[in-house]
Protein backbone atom coordinates (compact mmCIF):
# COMPACT_ATOMS: atom_id res chain seq x y z
CA UNK A 1 0.00 0.00 0.00
CA UNK A 2 1.17 3.54 -0.82
CA UNK A 3 -0.17 6.29 1.44
CA UNK A 4 0.31 9.89 0.32
CA UNK A 5 -0.14 12.42 3.14
CA UNK A 6 -1.62 15.81 2.21
CA UNK A 7 -1.57 19.10 4.08
CA UNK A 8 -3.61 22.19 3.26
CA UNK A 9 -0.89 23.61 0.98
CA UNK A 10 -0.58 20.26 -0.83
CA UNK A 11 -4.24 20.30 -1.81
CA UNK A 12 -3.80 23.75 -3.32
CA UNK A 13 -0.69 22.61 -5.24
CA UNK A 14 -2.01 19.33 -6.62
CA UNK A 15 -2.35 19.28 -10.41
CA UNK A 16 -2.86 16.90 -13.33
CA UNK A 17 -0.22 16.54 -16.05
CA UNK A 18 -1.08 18.25 -19.33
CA UNK A 19 0.62 15.85 -21.74
CA UNK A 20 2.39 12.47 -21.76
CA UNK A 21 5.90 12.39 -20.33
CA UNK A 22 8.16 10.72 -22.90
CA UNK A 23 10.61 9.21 -20.40
CA UNK A 24 7.88 7.74 -18.21
CA UNK A 25 6.26 6.23 -21.32
CA UNK A 26 9.63 4.84 -22.48
CA UNK A 27 10.42 3.25 -19.11
CA UNK A 28 6.95 1.82 -18.49
CA UNK A 29 6.62 0.46 -22.02
CA UNK A 30 10.08 -1.17 -21.78
CA UNK A 31 8.88 -2.91 -18.61
CA UNK A 32 5.69 -4.06 -20.35
CA UNK A 33 7.80 -5.73 -23.05
CA UNK A 34 9.31 -7.92 -20.34
CA UNK A 35 6.07 -9.17 -18.76
CA UNK A 36 2.53 -10.22 -19.63
CA UNK A 37 0.66 -7.65 -17.57
CA UNK A 38 -2.45 -6.18 -19.13
CA UNK A 39 -2.55 -8.96 -21.73
CA UNK A 40 -5.94 -7.91 -23.09
CA UNK A 41 -4.69 -4.39 -23.72
CA UNK A 42 -1.05 -4.84 -24.64
CA UNK A 43 -0.45 -8.26 -26.19
CA UNK A 44 -1.24 -6.99 -29.70
CA UNK A 45 1.13 -4.07 -29.16
CA UNK A 46 3.84 -6.40 -27.88
CA UNK A 47 3.59 -8.61 -30.97
CA UNK A 48 3.79 -5.57 -33.26
CA UNK A 49 6.73 -3.75 -31.68
CA UNK A 50 8.95 -6.77 -31.14
CA UNK A 51 9.58 -6.81 -34.88
CA UNK A 52 11.01 -3.28 -34.57
CA UNK A 53 13.39 -3.99 -31.71
CA UNK A 54 17.14 -4.29 -32.18
CA UNK A 55 20.09 -4.75 -29.85
CA UNK A 56 19.75 -1.16 -28.59
CA UNK A 57 16.80 -2.25 -26.43
CA UNK A 58 19.01 -4.41 -24.17
CA UNK A 59 20.52 -1.56 -22.11
CA UNK A 60 17.01 -0.20 -21.52
CA UNK A 61 15.79 -3.58 -20.29
CA UNK A 62 18.78 -3.66 -17.94
CA UNK A 63 17.97 -0.25 -16.47
CA UNK A 64 14.17 -0.72 -16.45
CA UNK A 65 13.65 -4.42 -15.66
CA UNK A 66 10.35 -6.09 -14.86
CA UNK A 67 10.78 -5.31 -11.18
CA UNK A 68 9.63 -2.92 -8.48
CA UNK A 69 12.68 -0.67 -8.83
CA UNK A 70 14.28 1.29 -11.63
CA UNK A 71 16.54 4.36 -11.22
CA UNK A 72 14.72 7.64 -10.66
CA UNK A 73 17.12 9.50 -12.97
CA UNK A 74 15.40 7.82 -15.95
CA UNK A 75 12.27 9.90 -15.29
CA UNK A 76 13.41 13.47 -14.59
CA UNK A 77 11.05 15.82 -12.78
CA UNK A 78 9.47 18.81 -14.44
CA UNK A 79 6.93 19.54 -17.12
CA UNK A 80 6.82 17.11 -20.02
CA UNK A 81 8.75 18.48 -22.97
CA UNK A 82 9.88 17.26 -26.39
CA UNK A 83 11.32 13.72 -26.20
CA UNK A 84 14.82 14.84 -27.21
CA UNK A 85 14.81 17.41 -24.41
CA UNK A 86 13.73 14.82 -21.83
CA UNK A 87 16.43 12.42 -23.02
CA UNK A 88 19.05 15.15 -22.68
CA UNK A 89 17.93 15.72 -19.07
CA UNK A 90 18.52 12.03 -18.39
CA UNK A 91 22.00 12.10 -19.95
CA UNK A 92 22.91 15.21 -17.95
CA UNK A 93 22.15 13.60 -14.58
CA UNK A 94 25.00 14.30 -12.12
CA UNK A 95 27.47 11.41 -11.91
CA UNK A 96 27.04 10.96 -8.15
CA UNK A 97 23.30 10.46 -8.50
CA UNK A 98 23.69 7.98 -11.38
CA UNK A 99 26.22 6.01 -9.36
CA UNK A 100 24.03 5.94 -6.22
CA UNK A 101 20.91 4.82 -8.08
CA UNK A 102 22.77 2.17 -10.08
CA UNK A 103 24.11 0.83 -6.79
CA UNK A 104 20.51 0.46 -5.60
CA UNK A 105 19.65 -1.39 -8.80
CA UNK A 106 22.80 -3.53 -8.52
CA UNK A 107 21.83 -4.56 -4.99
CA UNK A 108 18.72 -6.19 -6.47
CA UNK A 109 20.19 -7.84 -9.57
CA UNK A 110 23.53 -8.45 -11.26
CA UNK A 111 24.39 -5.64 -13.69
CA UNK A 112 26.59 -5.86 -16.81
CA UNK A 113 29.99 -4.23 -16.91
CA UNK A 114 28.90 -1.26 -19.05
CA UNK A 115 26.82 0.08 -16.15
CA UNK A 116 30.05 0.64 -14.20
CA UNK A 117 31.25 2.89 -17.01
CA UNK A 118 27.91 4.72 -17.00
CA UNK A 119 28.15 5.24 -13.22
CA UNK A 120 31.68 6.61 -13.67
CA UNK A 121 30.50 9.16 -16.23
CA UNK A 122 32.22 7.51 -19.21
CA UNK A 123 31.30 9.53 -22.31
CA UNK A 124 30.96 6.47 -24.54
CA UNK A 125 28.57 4.81 -22.07
CA UNK A 126 26.47 7.99 -21.82
CA UNK A 127 26.32 8.29 -25.61
CA UNK A 128 25.33 4.62 -25.81
CA UNK A 129 22.43 5.21 -23.45
CA UNK A 130 21.36 8.23 -25.48
CA UNK A 131 21.44 6.16 -28.67
CA UNK A 132 19.31 3.45 -27.03
CA UNK A 133 16.72 5.95 -25.77
CA UNK A 134 16.44 7.78 -29.10
CA UNK A 135 16.29 4.56 -31.11
CA UNK A 136 13.59 3.13 -28.85
CA UNK A 137 11.54 6.30 -29.00
CA UNK A 138 11.77 6.52 -32.80
CA UNK A 139 11.02 2.84 -33.42
CA UNK A 140 8.47 2.09 -30.72
CA UNK A 141 6.87 5.24 -29.32
CA UNK A 142 6.84 7.71 -32.20
CA UNK A 143 4.44 5.59 -34.35
CA UNK A 144 2.03 5.39 -31.39
CA UNK A 145 2.50 8.89 -29.98
CA UNK A 146 -0.66 10.54 -31.32
CA UNK A 147 -2.64 7.60 -29.87
CA UNK A 148 -0.89 8.03 -26.51
CA UNK A 149 -1.50 11.80 -26.54
CA UNK A 150 -5.19 11.35 -27.33
CA UNK A 151 -5.69 9.01 -24.37
CA UNK A 152 -3.80 11.28 -21.97
CA UNK A 153 -5.79 14.31 -23.12
CA UNK A 154 -9.08 12.42 -22.75
CA UNK A 155 -8.12 11.36 -19.22
CA UNK A 156 -7.10 14.90 -18.31
CA UNK A 157 -10.42 16.25 -19.61
CA UNK A 158 -12.25 13.76 -17.42
CA UNK A 159 -10.28 14.88 -14.36
CA UNK A 160 -10.88 18.54 -15.11
CA UNK A 161 -14.63 17.95 -15.34
CA UNK A 162 -14.51 16.22 -11.97
CA UNK A 163 -12.57 19.16 -10.52
CA UNK A 164 -15.01 21.71 -12.00
CA UNK A 165 -17.96 19.87 -10.47
CA UNK A 166 -16.49 18.90 -7.11
CA UNK A 167 -13.24 20.77 -6.49
CA UNK A 168 -10.23 18.87 -5.19
CA UNK A 169 -12.52 16.33 -3.48
CA UNK A 170 -14.19 15.65 -6.81
CA UNK A 171 -10.84 15.36 -8.59
CA UNK A 172 -9.34 12.88 -6.14
CA UNK A 173 -12.63 10.99 -5.89
CA UNK A 174 -12.70 10.56 -9.67
CA UNK A 175 -9.80 8.10 -9.44
CA UNK A 176 -11.75 5.52 -7.42
CA UNK A 177 -11.21 2.56 -7.17
CA UNK A 178 -7.66 2.99 -8.49
CA UNK A 179 -6.95 5.60 -5.81
CA UNK A 180 -8.83 5.93 -2.54
CA UNK A 181 -9.19 9.38 -1.00
CA UNK A 182 -9.51 9.16 2.79
CA UNK A 183 -8.75 12.76 3.81
CA UNK A 184 -6.00 13.71 4.36
CA UNK A 185 -4.48 10.54 2.86
CA UNK A 186 -4.58 9.27 -0.73
CA UNK A 187 -4.09 5.49 -0.87
CA UNK A 188 -3.42 3.01 -3.64
CA UNK A 189 -2.21 -0.56 -4.07
CA UNK A 190 1.59 -0.73 -4.28
CA UNK A 191 4.24 -3.47 -4.31
CA UNK A 192 5.58 -2.35 -0.92
CA UNK A 193 4.24 -0.46 2.09
CA UNK A 194 5.29 3.16 1.82
CA UNK A 195 4.40 6.55 3.29
CA UNK A 196 4.95 9.64 1.10
CA UNK A 197 4.88 12.96 2.96
CA UNK A 198 4.16 15.83 0.57
CA UNK A 199 5.12 18.54 3.11
CA UNK A 200 3.68 21.45 1.16
CA UNK A 201 5.13 20.46 -2.21
CA UNK A 202 1.84 19.29 -3.70
CA UNK A 203 1.44 16.31 -6.03
CA UNK A 204 1.64 15.93 -9.79
CA UNK A 205 -0.90 13.36 -10.98
CA UNK A 206 0.51 12.17 -14.30
CA UNK A 207 -1.68 10.10 -16.65
CA UNK A 208 0.23 7.47 -18.61
CA UNK A 209 -0.84 5.17 -21.42
CA UNK A 210 1.76 2.49 -20.66
CA UNK A 211 1.27 2.48 -16.89
CA UNK A 212 -0.46 -0.79 -16.08
CA UNK A 213 -2.41 -2.05 -13.08
CA UNK A 214 -1.05 0.12 -10.24
CA UNK A 215 0.29 3.69 -10.04
CA UNK A 216 4.02 4.40 -9.82
CA UNK A 217 5.99 7.01 -7.91
CA UNK A 218 9.65 7.90 -7.46
CA UNK A 219 11.74 6.14 -4.84
CA UNK A 220 13.64 9.18 -3.53
CA UNK A 221 11.27 11.10 -1.21
CA UNK A 222 13.31 14.29 -1.69
CA UNK A 223 12.38 14.51 -5.38
CA UNK A 224 9.32 16.45 -6.55
CA UNK A 225 6.31 14.23 -5.71
CA UNK A 226 4.65 12.59 -8.72
CA UNK A 227 2.13 9.78 -9.04
CA UNK A 228 1.96 8.19 -12.48
CA UNK A 229 -1.32 6.35 -13.07
CA UNK A 230 -2.99 4.39 -15.90
CA UNK A 231 -5.25 6.50 -18.10
CA UNK A 232 -8.97 5.78 -18.01
CA UNK A 233 -9.78 3.52 -20.94
CA UNK A 234 -12.77 2.58 -23.05
CA UNK A 235 -13.73 -0.92 -24.05
CA UNK A 236 -12.01 -0.62 -27.45
CA UNK A 237 -8.63 0.39 -26.12
CA UNK A 238 -6.17 -2.36 -26.87
CA UNK A 239 -8.86 -4.90 -27.69
CA UNK A 240 -8.73 -6.98 -30.85
CA UNK A 241 -12.51 -7.21 -31.15
CA UNK A 242 -15.25 -4.57 -31.50
CA UNK A 243 -16.86 -2.78 -28.60
CA UNK A 244 -19.58 -4.91 -27.10
CA UNK A 245 -17.90 -8.19 -28.10
CA UNK A 246 -19.01 -11.07 -25.92
CA UNK A 247 -17.33 -10.88 -22.55
CA UNK A 248 -17.29 -14.66 -22.29
CA UNK A 249 -15.57 -14.90 -25.68
CA UNK A 250 -12.85 -12.51 -24.51
CA UNK A 251 -12.04 -13.86 -21.06
CA UNK A 252 -13.81 -17.22 -20.93
CA UNK A 253 -17.23 -18.11 -19.49
CA UNK A 254 -15.99 -18.85 -15.97
CA UNK A 255 -14.02 -15.60 -15.70
CA UNK A 256 -16.95 -13.63 -17.12
CA UNK A 257 -19.02 -15.07 -14.28
CA UNK A 258 -16.31 -14.06 -11.79
CA UNK A 259 -16.33 -10.48 -13.12
CA UNK A 260 -20.11 -10.29 -12.82
CA UNK A 261 -19.96 -11.74 -9.31
CA UNK A 262 -17.40 -9.18 -8.12
CA UNK A 263 -19.96 -6.42 -8.64
CA UNK A 264 -19.21 -3.51 -6.33
CA UNK A 265 -16.37 -5.42 -4.69
CA UNK A 266 -16.00 -8.45 -2.44
CA UNK A 267 -13.50 -10.79 -0.80
CA UNK A 268 -12.46 -14.15 -2.16
CA UNK A 269 -14.76 -16.21 0.09
CA UNK A 270 -17.78 -14.11 -0.80
CA UNK A 271 -16.78 -14.18 -4.46
CA UNK A 272 -16.65 -17.98 -4.45
CA UNK A 273 -20.14 -18.08 -2.90
CA UNK A 274 -21.59 -15.65 -5.44
CA UNK A 275 -20.01 -17.43 -8.41
CA UNK A 276 -20.77 -20.92 -7.12
CA UNK A 277 -17.15 -22.06 -7.28
CA UNK A 278 -14.39 -23.04 -4.87
CA UNK A 279 -12.26 -20.47 -3.07
CA UNK A 280 -9.15 -21.80 -4.85
CA UNK A 281 -10.84 -21.46 -8.25
CA UNK A 282 -12.06 -17.93 -7.49
CA UNK A 283 -8.53 -16.97 -6.43
CA UNK A 284 -7.02 -18.41 -9.62
CA UNK A 285 -9.51 -16.62 -11.87
CA UNK A 286 -9.00 -13.25 -10.14
CA UNK A 287 -5.24 -13.65 -10.57
CA UNK A 288 -5.67 -14.05 -14.33
CA UNK A 289 -8.10 -11.12 -14.53
CA UNK A 290 -5.69 -9.01 -12.48
CA UNK A 291 -2.91 -9.72 -14.99
CA UNK A 292 -5.25 -8.68 -17.79
CA UNK A 293 -5.88 -5.31 -16.12
CA UNK A 294 -9.56 -6.06 -15.40
CA UNK A 295 -9.48 -6.58 -11.62
CA UNK A 296 -7.60 -5.02 -8.72
CA UNK A 297 -6.98 -6.71 -5.38
CA UNK A 298 -6.43 -4.73 -2.19
CA UNK A 299 -4.79 -6.58 0.68
CA UNK A 300 -5.12 -5.78 4.38
CA UNK A 301 -3.31 -8.45 6.34
CA UNK A 302 -4.94 -11.78 5.47
CA UNK A 303 -8.07 -10.11 4.07
CA UNK A 304 -8.46 -9.13 0.42
CA UNK A 305 -10.96 -7.03 -1.52
CA UNK A 306 -11.45 -7.53 -5.26
CA UNK A 307 -12.79 -4.71 -7.45
CA UNK A 308 -13.22 -4.26 -11.17
CA UNK A 309 -10.86 -1.76 -12.78
CA UNK A 310 -12.42 1.02 -14.90
CA UNK A 311 -11.64 -1.08 -17.97
CA UNK A 312 -13.23 -4.15 -16.37
CA UNK A 313 -16.37 -2.17 -15.55
CA UNK A 314 -16.55 -0.76 -19.08
CA UNK A 315 -16.09 -4.18 -20.61
CA UNK A 316 -18.68 -5.76 -18.34
CA UNK A 317 -21.27 -3.07 -19.04
CA UNK A 318 -20.67 -3.32 -22.81
CA UNK A 319 -20.95 -7.09 -22.92
CA UNK A 320 -23.82 -8.30 -25.07
CA UNK A 321 -23.64 -11.94 -24.03
CA UNK A 322 -27.13 -12.89 -22.86
CA UNK A 323 -26.06 -16.46 -22.15
CA UNK A 324 -23.28 -15.66 -19.68
CA UNK A 325 -24.00 -17.46 -16.41
CA UNK A 326 -25.45 -15.23 -13.70
CA UNK A 327 -23.50 -14.56 -10.48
Amino acid sequence: MLRIHFGFEDLARTRVGTRPHAMWEIVLSVQLLQNREGALLFDGWRRTVRDRLQSWVRPLMTLAPHATYFPDFLTPAGAAGPPEEEIEFVLATPRARVRAELELLGARRRLPEWTRALAAGDLQAIEGLGHALRSYHDAVLRPEWSFVEAHVEADRARRMRAFAEGGIEGLLGSYSPLLRWNPPILECDYPVDRELMLEGRGLLLLPSYFCCRTPVTLVDPELAPVLVYPVARGVQDGLSGPAGESLAALVGRNRAAIMKAIGEGCGTTELSRRAGTSIASASQHTAVLREAGLVTTQRNGSAVLHNLTPLGSELLSASDDPDAPPP
